[in-house]
């Protein structure tokens, strides 16, 4: 591994400095959008109803699932 320079050593510890002081402030942002979101009732959403019509199974990004089509 290469060895750091003075500068870059410097530059390093003010950005994790900073990172370190805005820790707590983004915990809080993030705690408060979650009570947000738990009074708005995002997270209650109906269910979405069945579709009736016959379609070919999918995996969850849409391609064919490598199960051998039927026939007749």
């Amino acid at each position: 591994m290469a060895h750091r320079t003075p500068s870059q050593l410097a530059t390093r510890r003010r950005v994790e400095a900073v990172i370190g002081l805005a820790a707590p402030v983004l915990d809080l942002v993030l705690f408060a959008g979650e009570r947000v979101s738990r009074v708005a009732g995002r997270n209650q959403v109906d269910p979405e109803p069945p579709r009736l019509a016959r379609r070919q199974a999918r995996t969850p990004l849409g391609g064919p699932t490598g199960t051998p089509e039927r026939r007749g």
